[in-house]
C-alpha cells in the first residue's frame, strides 16, 4: 500500500541490514525461490518478495539492501522476511543494524513553475541544466534532503532518512499568500518560495 504524506505520496524506500554471517550465493540461488545471480554482471543475489512488493539485494558478506517498500513499516517486514528466507537455507543469519537510508516522495503543487526565476533567486541552493536534465535540483541543508522540481509543478523528494525529514522541509509561511496552503510539507516549502519571488 502506498503511504501517503498530506498530499505527497512515499514511493520508495531503501533500506540496509546486516545478516551477521558469510553467504554462499550459488546456494542461496539454487534452493531460493524467486532469486537470481550472475556474478558477470552483479556480486550479488537478487530475490524478490511479492507482499509487501519489495526486492533485495544480499551479497556474500551478508550485507543486504531492501528497496521498492512504500512505507517503513513495510521496509521492515520486507528485511524480516529476505533475513528468514536466508535462515531456513541454514545460514546463521541474523538481523542486525536495520537501517533506512533513503525514502523518495512526490507530490503536485497544481500550477506551472517558473524554474528560471527560481535558479536565480536560490542560486547558492540550486542546480538548473534543462540542456542535461529538465527539473530543478534544490538541495536542502537541514535536513538534507533534496528536491527534484519540475515545471509542471511535479517535485520529487530524495535523501530523506526517516519521514520526520520530509515532514521537516516546510518554512514560516508568507503572511500575503493568497492561494491555500497545502498539507504536504514539500508543497508547502514550494509555494513559499514561489510567493517570496512574486512578492520581491
Amino acid at each position: 500500500m502506498v503511504e501517503r504524506c498530506g498530499c505527497g505520496v512515499c514511493r520508495n524506500i531503501v533500506a540496509t541490514v546486516n545478516l551477521g554471517c558469510q553467504l554462499n550465493l550459488k546456494q542461496i540461488t539454487l534452493h531460493a525461490r524467486n532469486a537470481e545471480y550472475n556474478p558477470k554482471r552483479f556480486a550479488a543475489v537478487i530475490m524478490r518478495i511479492r507482499e509487501p512488493k519489495t526486492t533485495a539485494l544480499i551479497f556474500s558478506s551478508g550485507k543486504m539492501v531492501c528497496t521498492g517498500a512504500k512505507s517503513e513499516d513495510n521496509a521492515r517486514l520486507a528485511a524480516r522476511k529476505f533475513a528468514r528466507i536466508i535462515q531456513k537455507l541454514d545460514f546463521p543469519a541474523q538481523f542486525k543494524e536495520f537501517k533506512i537510508q533513503n525514502i523518495v516522495g512526490s507530490c503536485d503543487v497544481k500550477f506551472p513553475i517558473r524554474l528560471e526565476l527560481l535558479a536565480v533567486r536560490h542560486a547558492s541552493y540550486c542546480s538548473y541544466e534543462p540542456e542535461l536534465f529538465p527539473g530543478l535540483i534544490y538541495r536542502m541543508i537541514d535536513p538534507k534532503v533534496v528536491l527534484l522540481i519540475f515545471v509542471s509543478g511535479k517535485i520529487v523528494l530524495t535523501g530523506a532518512k526517516e519521514k520526520s525529514h520530509i515532514h521537516e522541509v516546510s518554512p514560516t509561511p508568507n503572511e500575503h499568500a493568497q492561494r491555500p496552503i497545502p498539507s504536504c510539507p514539500s508543497c508547502f516549502f514550494l509555494l513559499c518560495l514561489f510567493f517570496s519571488l512574486c512578492l520581491s
